[in-house]
C-alpha cells in the first residue's frame, strides 16, 4: 500500500511541476513570436520572475521522491539517460541565469545572447522532458543489468519526438495564457490571438499522441482492464475544452487554470498507464523497474510519507500566496522598480 501511494503522489508531483513550471517554458518559448519590443520582453521575463524559482521546487521534490521513495529506478533512469538529463539540466541552468544576468549590462547584445538563452532554456526542456516521458511510457532497451542499451538519439524516435512536441505544444499554450493574465494592451492581445492559434494545435496533437500510444505503448492496458479509470480522461479532456471556452470569454484566470488542469490529466494519464511500472523494458517485461523491485524499505516510506504530509502543504500554500500577491498586471510603475527584470 505505502508503495502504491508514493507512486500516486510521484505521478502527482511530476504532474504539478509541469502546470506551474510549464508556464515558465511557453513564456520563453513564445517570446520570440509575441515580443516586438524591449518593453515587451521586459514584461515577459517579469511575468515568470516572482514565480520561476518557486517552480523549479516542485522538480527537486520530484527528483527527490524518485531517489527516496525508488532508490533503484533513480539510479537505473540517471544512468541510462544521462547525455538526456544532462542536457536537460545546462539549459535549466543558463535559463535561470538569463533572469539575474540580462539586466546586468547595458548592451543590446548582451540582451541578445541572454534573451537567447532563456529561449533554448524554456524550449529544450520542454522537449526534452516530452521524449524522456514518451520514451519511458513505450519502454526503454533496459538489460536483465539493467543497464539501456540504446543513446540518445535511439530516444528520438517517431513517439519519443510525438511526445516532445505535445509537450513544447502544451506548454507554449499554456504560456500564452499565462501572458495573456500578467499583460495588457496588444501584448495581451498577441498572447491571446496566439492561444486561439495553438489551441487547435494541442488538441491536434493531443489525438495524435493518444493514437500512437495505442500503437507504442501498453498505455491502455490498465485502462482496459478497470474502465472506471477512464474517467480520469475527462481531466485532460475537459480542461482544455473549459481553456477554449474561457479563453473566448476573456476569462484569463480561469482559462489558465483551465490549461494546467489539462497539463495534469495528460501527465496522470500516462502515469496511470505506467502501473506498476516506473520504467519498463522493451527487451523483456522481466527486467522493467517497478514499485516492487525499486521501492525504499517500508520505514523508510513511513516516515517519507509524515515529512510529506507536513510539507508539501505549506509549499501549496506559498505557492497560492505568491500568484495570489504577484498575480496582478504588469504596469509601466512595476518595469520601473528597481528589482525589476
Amino acid at each position: 500500500m505505502l508503495e502504491l501511494t508514493w507512486f500516486l503522489l510521484w505521478g502527482i508531483l511530476w504532474a504539478v511541476y509541469f502546470a506551474l513550471d510549464g508556464y515558465d517554458f511557453g513564456l520563453g518559448i513564445n517570446m520570440p513570436l509575441l515580443a516586438t519590443s524591449e518593453t515587451d520582453r521586459r514584461t515577459i521575463y517579469n511575468a515568470a520572475g516572482p514565480f520561476w524559482d518557486g517552480n523549479q521546487v516542485w522538480l527537486v521534490t520530484a527528483g527527490g521522491v524518485t531517489f527516496a521513495a525508488f532508490p533503484a529506478t533513480y539510479a537505473v533512469m540517471f544512468s541510462s539517460l544521462y547525455s538526456a538529463l544532462m542536457l536537460l539540466l545546462f539549459a535549466l541552468i543558463f535559463r535561470g541565469i538569463s533572469f539575474e544576468f540580462r539586466r546586468k549590462v547595458d548592451s543590446d547584445s548582451w540582451r541578445k545572447f541572454w534573451d537567447g538563452c532563456n529561449v533554448m532554456g524554456s524550449l529544450l526542456p520542454a522537449l526534452l522532458f516530452g521524449v524522456a516521458f514518451a520514451n519511458i511510457f513505450m519502454g526503454i532497451p533496459l538489460n536483465a543489468q539493467r543497464i539501456n542499451e540504446g543513446n540518445l538519439l535511439s530516444l528520438l524516435n517517431p513517439y519519443g519526438l510525438a511526445g516532445g512536441i505535445l509537450f513544447v505544444l502544451l506548454f507554449s499554450f499554456h504560456g500564452s495564457l499565462w501572458l495573456a493574465v500578467k499583460s495588457q494592451g496588444a501584448l495581451m492581445e498577441r498572447a491571446e490571438a496566439l492561444a486561439h492559434k495553438l489551441w487547435f494545435a494541442v488538441v491536434a496533437m493531443v489525438a495524435i499522441f493518444l493514437a500512437m500510444s495505442v500503437f507504442y505503448t501498453n498505455l491502455f492496458h490498465n485502462y482496459l482492464a478497470n474502465p472506471v479509470l477512464l474517467f480520469l480522461l475527462l481531466l485532460p479532456v475537459g480542461g482544455l475544452i473549459m481553456a477554449k471556452v474561457f479563453l473566448s470569454r476573456q476569462a484569463q484566470w480561469q482559462a489558465w487554470g483551465a490549461s494546467g488542469l489539462g497539463i495534469i490529466g495528460v501527465t496522470l494519464f500516462g502515469v496511470i498507464g505506467l502501473y506498476p511500472k516506473l520504467l519498463p523494458s522493451s527487451i523483456d517485461p522481466a527486467y522493467s523497474m517497478t514499485i516492487a523491485n525499486s521501492a525504499s524499505s517500508t520505514l523508510t516510506l513511513q516516515i517519507m510519507l509524515v515529512v510529506a504530509l507536513l510539507c508539501v502543504p505549506v509549499v501549496i500554500a506559498y505557492q497560492a500566496w505568491s500568484h495570489y500577491r504577484f498575480g496582478h498586471k504588469i504596469t509601466a510603475k512595476d518595469l520601473e522598480y528597481e528589482e525589476a527584470y
